[in-house]
């Protein structure tokens, strides 16, 4: 068959040979540089999203959104190690709070600052932005340089789960906006949220303002849908919508040229769920069928093409109503419930074995490792046992194949695996959360995995290079917030990764 034409997003990881000491403290959050203007010749084949100074090399953010800054607890940071050759750089970085110098606003208490961010070139000058959620406070764009992400400019109002992709298919990247909104009750609260065409100007204008949703869908509000009723939300082209509490995934699971986003939603009741919107034009975003639509409890999705037939995949983790991970192929009519492959640990040739509790899925990276043209799947399993370790937590990777998953070729790794930094604890939960992306720009995907728990809950994310044959743990690196020389107590340095 003809494969439909599609953007290529593919990014990948490795890391340099390095220590595992995880050092507690730290200091204060680090000052922006100066942008420049050109973007250097690459010198890697990083995806471009990843790439916030031009140099081909993957740059990774992390995310410490309970840490305390300036004295303010829970206010947040991230931290971006900038990528090179030789894998993340723990000494080429910036930590950016809103007490960093350039950033609008101050550090305030609670506000969570870098709980969930996302990348892409809104202003069209070939070095991708970092759009920063902060909460009631809004969303703060860190801009793309030949020297690295650079101002700041704030988007006031929408302070949750941004997300950028080509939303109308034009080759320009918009934004997906959305406003911070309490998460409890019977019923879902709506609240402003809009579609930003781009480019967005570095004033933090873009080139137009769109509903979020299609008008059919903004009336009638229920649970899983949309509203302007009562707040005001259609006013300037912005539609009230039930936001996202996970930034959620980009990808094109339709190949119409156009990206869809996977979100991870408060659908009332107490119950969480999926829900998968359909990029489109001045109409705004439609709804699709995706699995996990009320999940029950959080789990991890993740976005890309597992059999190779051009259209991307959705892959969500084990949930409160389903004991298995699942993969909706996507096609030219998007996704559908008759078009799903389930699997768990009993897969043949994944290793270890299933256990009550050992969360497998709660986050989920898909991307091509080996380069053989099939998206991997990365799943953490944070309550895994290793050995008589209670919780320690793994990481495994299933290949993908024109057939979708077989189990040939899977791989689990811990902090007991040979190479793997540090040792596997009780309560560690190792693979709460994950990234794809190419920080040596070698061209083979790497995984970025983070356990919150450890050290006291300081935090800390492993990198383990990508290779022909898949991951390695052969120069895998670990390393915490006071390695970067920012705030660490009761961080939870590695709660978000992209």
């Amino acid at each position: 068959m003809t494969r439909p034409h599609r953007r290529t997003r593919t990014a990948r990881l490795t890391a340099p040979l390095a220590a595992a000491a995880l050092l507690a403290g730290g200091l204060g959050a680090v000052a922006l540089s100066a942008g420049a203007a050109q973007a250097a010749p690459r010198a890697g084949t990083a995806a471009a999203q990843d790439d916030f100074n031009g140099d081909g090399y993957a740059d990774l953010v992390v995310g410490a959104p309970d840490a305390t800054v300036s004295g303010a607890a829970k206010a947040g940071y991230v931290a971006v190690t900038y990528g090179s050759a030789e894998g993340v750089s723990l000494t080429d970085k910036k930590v950016i709070s809103r007490s960093t110098s350039g950033v609008p606003g101050s550090a305030t208490a609670g506000q969570r600052f870098g709980a969930t961010f996302t990348k892409g070139d809104l202003d069209g000058d070939g070095f991708s932005d970092l759009v920063i959620a902060g909460g009631k406070a809004g969303s703060v764009v860190l801009w793309g340089s030949a020297s690295g992400l650079t101002g700041g400019t704030a988007l006031a109002g929408y302070g949750a789960a941004p997300q950028a992709g080509d939303f109308d298919g034009d080759g320009k990247t918009d934004l997906a906006l959305f406003s911070a909104q309490s998460v409890g009750g019977d019923d879902p609260e709506g609240a402003p949220a809009a579609l930003w065409k781009g480019p967005v100007s570095r004033a933090g204008t873009p080139a137009a303002k769109l509903p979020l949703l299609d008008k059919s869908l903004w009336w009638g509000y229920d649970a899983d849908g949309a509203s302007c009723a009562t707040n005001g939300g259609c006013e300037d082209g912005a539609s009230s919508i039930t936001g996202p509490v996970d930034s959620g995934r980009v990808g094109d699971v339709n190949g119409d040229g156009k990206d869809d986003i996977v979100q991870w939603v408060y659908a009332g009741d107490g119950v969480w769920g999926n829900r998968l919107l359909l990029g489109g034009g001045a109409s705004g975003f439609t709804r699709g069928w995706v699995p996990g639509e009320d999940t029950g409890r959080e789990t991890g999705t993740g976005i890309g093409d597992v059999n190779g037939d051009g259209y991307d995949d959705v892959v969500v983790g084990r949930d409160g109503w389903n004991d298995k991970v699942r993969i909706a192929f996507g096609s030219a009519s998007g996704l559908s419930e008759s078009r799903v492959q389930s699997f768990d640990q009993d897969l043949p040739g994944f290793p270890g074995a299933e256990e009550e509790g050992d969360g497998i899925g709660t986050t989920v990276s898909v991307g091509d490792v080996n380069g053989d043209g099939y998206a991997d799947i990365a799943l953490g399993l944070p309550g895994e046992d290793v050995g008589d370790v209670e919780d320690a937590g793994s990481v495994a990777l299933v290949p993908g194949t024109a057939s979708g998953v077989t189990g040939t070729g899977a791989q689990t790794f811990h902090q007991n695996t040979a190479e793997v930094p540090g040792v596997a604890e009780a309560g560690d939960r190792f693979g709460v959360s994950s990234a794809l992306l190419d920080v040596n720009g070698d061209g083979r995907l790497d995984l970025a995995a983070g356990s919150t728990a450890e050290n006291e809950e300081k935090g800390a994310v492993w990198v383990l290079p990508g290779t022909a044959a898949g991951l390695t743990a052969t120069s895998s690196l670990a390393f915490g917030a006071g390695d970067l020389s920012a705030p660490a107590t009761k961080a939870h340095f590695g709660a978000y990764l992209r």
